[in-house]
């Protein structure tokens, strides 16, 4: 019997093993694939190292500050701040067809870029950063108003409203077209207020220091141990039941997995709402340079870039939208003191994409389509960045699918469900959601999400059941 399993050893899920087992609890975390880290994860290929889903970590803070998401995770799981070996992003930019605007992990920079580009907007951008400063993050009613009606009542200019949203969405937005307000605070806060930072290692080191204190305080990781069910009784989460068929009894059950996947999960209910699950997802085309970007005149971080002036966040009918997307070079970041540098150049470009068409395809046309969408990729992001193509010497691409087999999400859903539960409960009193679907995103919220619940399990603060979906 253990006191906690914990369903899925990404972010979210080690996390929170390690808050419950410095509490002596005893804890099992169940991993269906062979690795560890969900979406942001690594793999050895050709003789290289690819981190998937890492981009940059946001929330970051300097060294000393006791502020900010990142502060209270290094004090929630007792990391130095050295540990995790962060380095500042060197800059970024927001670029649409006639104005291209940067930031960096300075707000004030942001506040003069947007004097530059939009004047007449300075005072309203203050009156936005007051609106973001006030917002309580587990206010559920105002978490769900319109993000794109309250920047329109805030701004004259509806591109600045445009350019705004493009990185907030693209870094945590599980809603078609519009943002829940909600989530857009939350964001803004990570992406502009405190900003991106990355290890040189990647998201490697990151997992390897999850993994080995979880391992050092007595919890136990199950690898290709999926969850085919969780058991229930009288009301409760009793267990599970792997694939193999093996039953894991548990006094409570923290599950990463999604809302809806979640509650297909659960054996007392027998129906859920496939329609609840979310739908954007992702290609990334990872290119190996023979060159650094800055040696081509790349110096940002982070472009996301789109070629209009709206910005379309849906699901494409196509098998991917080449409108939009984001362009990341790891090599663009202040690695010390010494200028050390990743000993090859990289670019990764990240574009919508519809996972039932790719899904839909048969091997041999999945990847001839792989390639042919690698090389528009790689086409609609110079125009937006200088041209690389000549220098690429190795190549690798992902897409909806591989997000399904590694997540277990629904449609590949990056962001999980439009519906967020941000409490963490669900209808069985001892089973609580941790992760996308609680409302926090990215490497630093799946830990800040996984503490949290942790936290509410080892005080005993456990809601209400909420009404069966």
């Amino acid at each position: 019997m253990y006191d906690t399993v914990i369903i899925g050893a990404g972010m979210s899920g080690l996390a929170a093993g390690i808050r419950l087992a410095h509490y002596d609890q005893r804890v099992c975390i169940l991993e269906r694939h062979y690795t560890i880290g969900g979406l942001n994860s690594f793999y050895r290929l050709a003789g290289r190292d690819y981190d998937v889903g890492l981009h940059a970590v946001t929330n970051y803070t300097a060294k000393g500050s006791r502020k900010g998401p990142l502060a209270r995770i290094l004090k929630q799981l007792r990391f130095r701040w050295e540990e995790f070996a962060l380095c500042e992003q060197i800059g970024s930019s927001i670029a649409f067809p006639d104005v291209r605007m940067s930031f960096n992990n300075d707000i004030r920079f942001l506040e003069s870029e947007i004097e530059r580009c939009f004047p007449s907007e300075r005072d309203n951008f203050q009156q936005l950063l007051a609106r973001i400063t006030d917002y309580d993050d587990l206010d559920q009613e105002s978490y769900e108003l319109s993000t794109r009606e309250i920047l329109g009542e805030l701004f004259s200019d509806p591109l600045l409203v445009e350019m705004l949203l493009c990185p907030t969405m693209w870094y945590g937005n599980a809603r078609e077209q519009d943002m829940d307000w909600g989530q857009f605070c939350i964001m803004f806060r990570s992406i502009y207020m405190e900003g991106f930072a990355r290890p040189l290692a990647g998201v490697r080191l990151i997992l390897k220091k999850l993994i080995r204190r979880f391992r050092s305080l007595g919890g136990e990781l199950k690898l290709r141990s999926g969850v085919e069910r969780i058991r229930t009784e009288n009301g409760r989460a009793a267990g599970v039941v792997l694939d193999s068929g093996e039953e894991i009894e548990a006094k409570q059950v923290l599950s990463s997995a999604g809302w809806v996947e979640t509650m297909r999960l659960c054996d007392d209910i027998t129906e859920s709402e496939p329609a609840a699950a979310g739908k954007l997802s992702f290609i990334e085309s990872i290119c190996a340079l023979d060159c650094q970007p800055k040696d081509l005149g790349h110096d940002d971080t982070i472009v996301f870039f789109n070629d209009s002036e709206s910005f379309p966040w849906e699901q494409p009918n196509d098998l991917c939208d080449t409108r939009t997307g984001v362009i990341c070079s790891p090599n663009n970041f202040a690695y010390g003191e010494a200028q050390e540098e990743l000993p090859e150049g990289t670019m990764r470009i990240t574009m919508p994409a519809n996972f039932d068409r790719w899904s839909s395809l048969s091997d041999e046309d999945y990847e001839l389509e792989k390639l042919r969408w690698f090389d528009r990729s790689l086409e609609s992001a110079v125009r937006f960045a200088p041209d690389f193509r000549r220098h690429v010497v190795a190549t690798d691409m992902f897409t909806p699918k591989t997000i399904r087999r590694f997540t277990w999400h629904d449609n590949g859903a990056v962001y999980g469900a439009p519906k967020k539960q941000l409490d963490g409960s669900t209808h069985l009193r001892n089973l609580l959601l941790c992760g996308t679907d609680q409302g926090f995103v990215g490497i630093i919220g799946a830990m800040m999400s996984g503490i949290s619940i942790a936290n509410r399990l080892l005080v005993g603060d456990i809601a209400e059941p909420s009404p069966s979906p």
